[in-house]
């Protein structure tokens, strides 16, 4: 186990303000899931086009990276680009939505917006039927 072996296995670490940096097309960094990734040689190769990746660059891409639902391939390929990981200071940084738009609305908004509404809408079309077929 010589100094070379220690090296290897030793993480690389980036503050957030470094990858910030990193958000052009001659130098592109992402976050995703803690890890960073240099990107730059692989914008042109990307399948869903260089600019999906310049939209996130030097920022966190996890969760767009996620919600694509990349292949087992391309997870795989990720590791070509991994640089090193996001310094654990600033992972609680890293802005990430807190909750979806479906688990923000109140049990109480939910019931209205759900039934009240759908049936004052139900009820006047069926008025305005009937009464335009009373007309004819």
């Amino acid at each position: 186990m010589g100094k070379k072996e220690e090296s290897e296995n030793q993480v690389k670490y980036y503050r957030l303000e470094e990858v910030q940096q990193h958000n052009s097309c001659k130098s592109t960094w992402l976050i995703i899931h803690n890890k960073i990734y240099d990107v730059t040689k692989f914008l042109e190769e990307h399948p869903g086009g260089e600019e999906v990746l310049g939209e996130q660059a030097g920022g966190d891409a996890t969760e767009s990276f996620e919600d694509v639902g990349h292949s087992t391939d391309a997870r795989e390929m990720t590791s070509t680009y991994l640089i090193g990981e996001l310094h654990p200071e600033d992972r609680p940084k890293i802005q990430r939505p807190r909750e979806t738009f479906i688990t923000t609305a109140s049990e109480t908004s939910s019931w209205w917006t759900n039934w009240v509404i759908p049936g004052i809408a139900a009820i006047i079309v069926t008025l305005m039927y009937r009464l335009y077929m009373t007309e004819e």
